[in-house]
Parts: structure tokens; C-alpha cells; sequence
């Protein structure tokens, strides 16, 4: 039996706005500062990468001096929309009942709300009643391939039986009024909001990429790299700038040694399929591997198209490789990290 990612389906809410058209507004928020501190943060946009970013808030919201309550008002009428309709749209690529699912798993680490989306999913789209939930709420940007990894384990146990991943993210509702520090500006700069949903299913009739092999990789000792502290105000992010450096020393134990285990090494995998943190991780990355003829082009594009949308935007990156239909018994490998601190791996076969 084989577990195979039948469909990827991303979504975007309703609002856009290219880095140009932030601007202006950065430098509204940035009155008061020292003149040479603001040229910095506007160089910081400019620089991040990210040519355009969606936001479930219009930019006069996100800059706003409202409540962490009115924003997490926000974040949850919002969310629910975005889950609908991308959880939708990869039944409906995928000729699939909301009923057909007997497994969802839904990922956000950007808003609080209890009861968790996919309640209100199971509700709203009249899916199974003895359908297995399983939110996934604190592991940030990894948890998309955390949710394939999770939906992966139960697949293998219960053949026959199909599961959903849906990933939901609005970092701008996470944005701090009244933060000037690096993290925070850097943060603004490269995250937007967005959706995904990975249809995975463990039944012979469905096609898709089939996963080979999935683990997961945890740093010690770094638990206070990368985060949200809850604040008054909020969400409050945590990014340690040694972050690139931090991967860049461990991708010889994340990568190696799992690809070993499957009789392979990094020359045999065609397609990278990586979660772009940021410009400067993209370039740690095209350092490591680009001189071995690997291109991580299709990251480096939705960075560029969408910014970091945590957990979905390794799921957007999948869903371009899965659009291009690549050759049969291409390999690709997947990999995002996140809080703890943590890397997920997924080795696919096309």
C-alpha cells in the first residue's frame, strides 16, 4: 500500500498589495523614529524578496492601533473563510465528497481560537461525523509538512481511508503597533497571509506523488530561536538572526543521513521542494546545493509572489511542482523548519 498527495490547493485572501504600495505606510508608521533608522527599514522591505503580500486585513487595519481581541476577531472570521474555500477547491480538483475524508488536520500558530477551524469546517461542508480532527496550532512554519507527516502515519494504518491537511496562516494579524525592533520589522517585511490544502489518500483509485519516507529533525538547545511570546498586545514574534547560520551547520545531519536510510543521496533527488523563511535562508540554501545543479527556483518565486506565509507556503511551492507534472519517478524532497527548533522532511516519488 501506498499513501500518495493527490491534490494541492492554495488559497489567497481577499486582500493585496505589492511592497511598493506598503511603503507609505511603513514610513507612516515609522514617523517619530530616527531619519536614519527609517531609510534602514525601508532598504529591509525593498530587500526582503517579496514583491507583493496578501493580508485577511486591508494595510489601514494592519496598521491600526486595534486590541489583540479585535484582531483575533479578525483572524478567526477570516480563517474560516480561508478553510472553507481552499479545503473546497482540492476536493473539487480532486472529483472528491466532503464526506470522503476521514482524517483533517488543520495547522495555524497565527491567531487562537477554541473551538479549532476544522469544527467549523466539519460543520459548514456537512463532512463526516466520526471524521478524526487533529489541530495543530505551535509549530510555525514546519507544520505544513508536519500535517503531511501526521495524515502520512495515519494513512499507513487505516488503508483504504483519505485525509486533509489544511494549513491557515495571517501573520500581519500578528504585526506590533508599537515594536520597533529588527524583529518585528523584519518580520512585516517578509510574512503575508495565505492557505493551502493537501488532499493525501491511502485508496488505489486516487494518483499523486507517492511519499517514500518522512522524518523529523530537532535541534537542542534552541527552543528560543523562533516563536511567538503572547504579549498584551498580542503575538508577539521571535526570530534569532543566526537562524541561517543555524541550518546552514546542521543540513548535513537533516539531509544526509535521512536520504542514506532510502539507499540515496542528495545527486539522485530531482526537485527541491523548500519552505523559503526568508532571502537570506534561500541563499543559504543555494549555497549548499547549487553546486550540485540543484535550483530552488520555484521557492525563490513564491517568496517573491507571496512572502512567507508560515506553515501554507511550502505547500504552495508543492502545488507548483504537482501543477508541472513532473516526469515519472522523478524524486523530490521537502523540507521546512520551524519552532522548537525543528526540521521536517518528506521524500516524494513523482
Amino acid at each position: 500500500m501506498s499513501i500518495k498527495i493527490t491534490t494541492v490547493a492554495k488559497q489567497l485572501p481577499a486582500h493585496s498589495r505589492e511592497t511598493a504600495e506598503v511603503i507609505p505606510f511603513v514610513k507612516e508608521w515609522m514617523k517619530g523614529q530616527d531619519s536614519r533608522f527609517q531609510r534602514k527599514v525601508i532598504k529591509i522591505f525593498e530587500g526582503a524578496g517579496v514583491d507583493k503580500r496578501y493580508s485577511i486585513m486591508d494595510p489601514v487595519e494592519v496598521f491600526a492601533n486595534t486590541s489583540f481581541g479585535e484582531r483575533n476577531d479578525i483572524y478567526i472570521r477570516e480563517i474560516r473563510k480561508l478553510g472553507e474555500q481552499c479545503l473546497q477547491k482540492a476536493l473539487d480538483k480532486a472529483s472528491w465528497e466532503a464526506t470522503d475524508v476521514d482524517f483533517i488536520i488543520t495547522v495555524s500558530c497565527t491567531g487562537i481560537m477554541i473551538p479549532s477551524v476544522d469544527a467549523y469546517l466539519i460543520n459548514d461542508l456537512k463532512m463526516k461525523q466520526d471524521i478524526v480532527r487533529l489541530p495543530v496550532t505551535e509549530m510555525g512554519c514546519a507544520a505544513g509538512i508536519s500535517g503531511i507527516i501526521y495524515a502520512n502515519n495515519f494513512l499507513k494504518a487505516n488503508p483504504g481511508k483519505r485525509a486533509a491537511v489544511i494549513a491557515l496562516e495571517a501573520p500581519t494579524a500578528t504585526f506590533q503597533l508599537e515594536d520597533f525592533s529588527m524583529v518585528n520589522i523584519v518580520s512585516a517585511a517578509i510574512f503575508g497571509d495565505g492557505a493551502a490544502c493537501v488532499l493525501l489518500s491511502a485508496n488505489d483509485a486516487d494518483d499523486g506523488p507517492e511519499i517514500l519516507a518522512e522524518e523529523m529533525y530537532h535541534f537542542y538547545d534552541a527552543t528560543d530561536m523562533m516563536g511567538f511570546k503572547l504579549i498584551n498586545t498580542g503575538l508577539q514574534m521571535i526570530l534569532d538572526k543566526s537562524v541561517p547560520e543555524k541550518i546552514a551547520r546542521h543540513f548535513p545531519a537533516i539531509v544526509h543521513p535521512f536520504l542514506k536510510k532510502n539507499n540515496l543521496e542528495i545527486t539522485d533527488i530531482d526537485h527541491l521542494i523548500f519552505h523559503p523563511g526568508g532571502r537570506k535562508i534561500l541563499e543559504t540554501v543555494e549555497d549548499l546545493f547549487g553546486s550540485l545543479g540543484k535550483n530552488i527556483e520555484d521557492t525563490k518565486e513564491v517568496l517573491k509572489l507571496y512572502g512567507n506565509m508560515s506553515s501554507a507556503t511550502v505547500l504552495y511551492v508543492l502545488e507548483r511542482f504537482m501543477d508541472k507534472k513532473p516526469a515519472s519517478g522523478d524524486l523530490g524532497l521537502m523540507l521546512s523548519f520551524g519552532p522548537g527548533f525543528s526540521a521536517q522532511r518528506v521524500l516524494l516519488k513523482f
